[in-house]
């Protein structure tokens, strides 16, 4: 089922008693983020604060906390399922030969209908425009300050849309906005993301850059902002993917941008490309707080919003917090597309412990010398896979879900002299370990068995293994001896 707004996700939550609705007065300075976090860590429901003090909107937190109501947003029974969807998506690719073409024009035919039908459908009005606000005053909205030390209260689960002033293109990405004033928004695009590049690009051109935020889309389109969509694919389409139904946009009041029709709130302005304001600090997925920087300032010009407007908010942190979850969640739907640029690719880990970003762990189906040094190096070079600092390779046998079996075959299998490869190139923005900003060193760790086609000098000894005969013995004398059977069985997981 494909939800439209925010609102027919909440209800859904609430029917299925995922939703926890709090009705007892709280602050939204760090009140909030406390019993978000809380909640959260017991994979706990969503929530809404329906009685947040100085404000008229309720607030909801959590929404996306959980794999079961991401999955339940993007209609598919679990993440796997729309892994799946994805994979059968990007493995349009041309037949081979006149037979082949012939066997496959049907389907692809069938398919590239269908995403056709789910590109975005321009409406005259929506829902987000049911009041337009006659002055902008931010401080109406509940704003959250999530941590004791933050700069301010920051909008921290917008969809942010700017567009390429070359070619017209939108873009949507989640940009933290810290609030300075009663109009005025620190535009958090970090360098390496598209808003920020479209920044560049009306700089470029000595104009203001037209910007909207939008608080409280629906699920799939608030997923499509954070995930990597490629450039030249639009993120209101690939929404319509994962919710098998088109996002509808309407015009927005006051610049030329289209935004999600059945959205809660939306926040019209510009960037303007002189203009810089410190921004931070701030309680970022680190667990450190961001240092201050200097950032665009997004000016609100005009804010239209539902009669019953919700206000959706997250929080971030060490993990685990909700951009945590969503970053597992986009590891898994977007495995389909890393194998298809590489196909010995078996399976992939970016740990929590790791933050999502900084570690990350392969398993490859190993056929030639180099293969793993070829594979990290491909991965630093896919999109915001770049930004892994410490990269594992490890044999397709290996679980790299099992952190415990990765150390060991890491202890084990890998020469530090001969092993270790070290590069260097950009890293995330909020990266703290890095002297230099933005670019820092790498390390891939090749924990692979090696041959002689490896250049390993001596045999590479075998791995201990009972036999199945005796294995199959102690099954038989499990089965019919009551006293030793549970001793010997397997332990619960």
């Amino acid at each position: 089922m494909a939800y439209r707004s925010l609102g027919e996700f909440l209800d859904a939550l609430d029917a299925r008693g995922d939703l926890l609705r709090v009705r007892s007065p709280v602050s939204r300075d760090l009140q909030i983020t406390e019993i978000t976090q809380r909640v959260l860590a017991r994979d706990g429901p969503a929530l809404l604060f329906e009685n947040v003090e100085g404000c008229t909107m309720p607030v909801a937190m959590n929404v996306l906390g959980s794999t079961r109501r991401i999955a339940l947003a993007l209609g598919d029974p679990s993440i796997d399922a729309t892994s799946k969807r994805v994979g059968e998506l990007v493995h349009l690719r041309p037949p081979a030969g006149f037979v082949g073409a012939i066997r496959d024009l049907g389907g692809t035919i069938a398919a590239l209908s269908t995403l056709r039908s789910l590109a975005p459908k321009r409406v005259r009005a929506g829902p987000c425009q049911e009041v337009e606000e006659p002055t902008v005053d931010l401080d109406r909205l509940p704003i959250l300050k999530c941590w004791p030390k933050d700069g301010g209260r920051t909008v921290t689960f917008p969809v942010v849309i700017t567009k390429d002033p070359d070619t017209n293109e939108p873009h949507t990405g989640i940009y933290r906005l810290q609030q300075y004033g009663r109009d005025t928004l620190g535009f958090h695009a970090q360098l390496h993301r598209i808003g920020a590049s479209n920044g560049r690009k009306w700089a470029a051109r000595g104009e203001r850059m037209p910007v909207a935020a939008v608080i409280g889309a629906d699920p799939a389109t608030v997923f499509s902002g954070l995930a990597p969509v490629p450039e030249g694919i639009s993120n209101f389409a690939f929404a319509g993917f994962l919710r098998s139904e088109p996002v509808e946009l309407v015009p927005a009041r006051t610049v030329d941008l289209e935004v999600p029709a059945q959205a809660e709130i939306v926040l019209e302005g510009y960037v303007d490309p002189t203009e810089r304001a410190i921004e931070g600090p701030f309680g970022d997925h680190t667990g450190y707080y961001s240092l201050p920087e200097p950032f665009p300032v997004f000016h609100v010009t005009h804010v239209t919003h539902r009669e019953r407007a919700v206000y959706l908010g997250t929080v971030t942190g060490r993990p685990p917090t909700e951009d945590g979850i969503l970053g597992k969640a986009v590891e898994r739907i977007f495995l389909p597309v890393i194998r298809l640029i590489l196909p010995e690719l078996v399976d992939m880990n970016l740990p929590l412990e790791g933050l999502f970003i900084n570690v990350g762990i392969v398993s490859i189906r190993k056929s030639y010398p180099g293969q793993p040094r070829k594979v990290m190096h491909a991965l630093w070079g896919l999109g915001q896979m770049m930004f892994t600092r410490y990269l594992v390779i490890v044999d397709a046998d290996v679980d790299v879900h099992d952190l415990s079996e990765v150390l060991y075959r890491v202890g084990l299998q890998a020469d530090p002299e001969r092993d270790f490869e070290l590069s260097r190139g950009p890293v995330d923005q909020l990266s703290i370990s890095n002297p230099v900003p933005n670019f820092g060193a790498k390390i891939g760790i090749d924990a692979t068995k090696k041959g002689p086609e490896d250049g390993f000098p001596r045999p590479w000894p075998e791995e201990i293994r009972m036999d199945d005969a005796t294995r199959q013995a102690v099954d038989r004398l499990i089965a019919s001896d009551s006293a030793l059977a549970p001793l010997l069985r397997p332990p619960k997981p």
